[in-house]
């Protein structure tokens, strides 16, 4: 009986899935870093169906051979380590320059490979959706049940967002839309729903009785270098919050889904973001810190300042509130940056100190907060804070010292990249790992309301030394795992 209903799902996933991708933006710096490493992959383990075609789109005419060519020179580790797979991805790719602009072109450029049901990955700039998807119909290439797999940004705020989402629906449906946010696709963010969902200890407390904030950091040493730009446009707001950071936050905060399918995971994000607390004038003097790099050292190497002639930032602090039954009152602090300390993601739950301390050491108000760290990068790392005596005299039980108990995760050779795994659920139309339109719509609602009351308080963009944790009014908004000793103070 098991072995009969191994093989019933894996007939499902056979007449689900598709086995052409039209990579739009095959020459993109995405492409070339990700994508096409990750299809070498899948097809290195046997992960991809029967004659997988990609048909690479790109500006440069480069012609078959000539994409090819340039391909080998872009991924010359690929090409050698994994020989087999490289070659068999180029026998099985077309190469196709179009103009994305010119809809009439593109149709009749694309219109031969309308033959079988197709997945249109847009690794594009969003200004491009639509023009791209009125070419794709226009060919026949969006009739169900072909797929639609779109790159963030969706649109620049809640406006641009509805018209990109309007526009998509008329061209195809829902449940045909994938909006790729690739934190969804690492595996310990995947884990982040296995400790709540899977552990009576976890769910038992994670409420407001018992937690006392939540802290969500996403820290890069990289700057913007090469997409200053696109900075200039969005700024770490935009870039980050707006996607990453509001997902990680709708996971840890969502209320238990009645299963892991894609509509009950994704229903329960999207109460989250909407129960987001809209920030006003007032609010940002407070609850927010932007802020911009400026010259210093990362790594042990001087690099320089972002310099543009706009006021975006590359660093923002956010204290978010949501407005529900289960937070009410609990804090959820946002911090994100590039050209800081030291690269990580982690998410920070500190609980509420105990109703009442017998100890004689330390004093209840110098006793450290339970913890809850897990690190999502660049290490897998799950740590709980504890008080205890085992670390204290045998006469000294009344003691208490801070222990920790960590759960260390290496990655294993299984493992694959974020990447990886959205690529495959695209092909197979399993949408739990992608976003809605109304999650989208929700995340922009609440950053709107952050930009706007950013203009109408005139909040300034702070500067910070390259390699430091942030601007001097972001300390408090850091988390605990940020030793004291390295949090930006004022000097005198």
């Amino acid at each position: 009986m098991q072995r009969a209903g191994i093989c019933e799902q894996t007939d499902t996933h056979a007449v689900k899935i598709h086995d052409t991708l039209l990579l739009f933006g095959a020459t993109g710096d995405l492409s070339q870093r990700y994508l096409i490493p990750s299809l070498i992959h899948l097809l290195r383990d046997r992960l991809l169906p029967t004659g997988f075609r990609l048909i690479a789109i790109g500006r440069q005419d480069y012609g078959q051979e000539g994409f090819r060519a340039w391909l080998h020179s872009q991924l010359p580790d690929e090409a050698n380590r994994h020989r087999e797979a490289f070659n068999d991805l180029l026998a099985g790719t077309e190469y196709v320059a179009v103009d994305l602009g010119d809809r009439a072109s593109l149709a009749s450029l694309l219109s031969r490979y309308a033959d079988r049901p197709c997945v249109h990955y847009l690794a594009i700039p969003p200004h491009l959706f639509v023009p791209t998807c009125e070419g794709l119909q226009e060919a026949g290439l969006l009739d169900a049940p072909s797929r639609l797999v779109l790159e963030k940004p969706i649109g620049h705020d809640l406006a641009s967002a509805r018209a990109i989402n309007a526009a998509l629906r008329s061209f195809l449906d829902e449940t045909r839309i994938f909006r790729i946010d690739h934190y969804l696709g690492k595996a310990p963010v995947q884990n982040l729903l296995a400790l709540r969902f899977g552990n009576t200890l976890m769910e038992a407390v994670w409420h407001n009785r018992w937690i006392e904030s939540v802290d969500i950091l996403v820290a890069e040493t990289a700057g913007v270098d090469g997409r200053e730009g696109y900075y200039a446009q969005y700024g770490a707001l935009r870039d980050m919050v707006q996607n990453h950071m509001l997902q990680l936050l709708a996971l840890i905060a969502m209320e238990p889904p009645n299963s892991l399918d894609a509509n009950s995971l994704r229903d329960e994000k999207r109460k989250v973001l909407r129960s987001l607390r809209p920030m006003t004038a007032a609010d940002v003097v407070v609850d927010s810190v932007r802020g911009r790099y400026q010259v210093g050292v990362v790594d042990g190497r001087a690099v320089a300042g972002f310099d543009h002639e706009s006021d975006c930032e590359t660093f923002v602090a956010l204290r978010a509130r949501i407005d529900n039954w289960r937070w009410a009152g609990v804090p959820f602090r946002l911090v994100t940056g590039k050209r800081l300390a030291q690269r990580t993601t982690e998410v920070v739950v500190s609980f509420k100190p105990v109703s009442h301390w017998i100890f004689d050491r330390p004093p209840g108000d110098g006793a450290v907060p339970n913890r809850l760290v897990m690190q999502l990068q660049p290490d897998e790392n799950i740590g709980l804070g504890l008080m205890g005596s085992l670390a204290a005299p045998e006469w000294g039980a009344t003691e208490l010292q801070p222990l920790s108990l960590d759960l260390s995760m290496a990655a294993t050779p299984q493992r694959r990249i974020a990447y990886e795994r959205l690529l495959l659920d695209a092909l197979h139309g399993n949408q739990a790992l992608f976003v809605t339109g109304d999650e989208v719509e929700a995340a922009w609602s609440w950053i709107d309301s952050i930009s706007e009351s950013w203009r109408a308080a005139s909040l300034p963009t702070q500067t910070y030394p390259s390699g430091s944790w942030g601007p001097v009014d972001a300390a408090n908004f850091l988390p605990a795992t940020v030793p004291d000793k390295m949090r930006p103070v004022r000097k005198p």
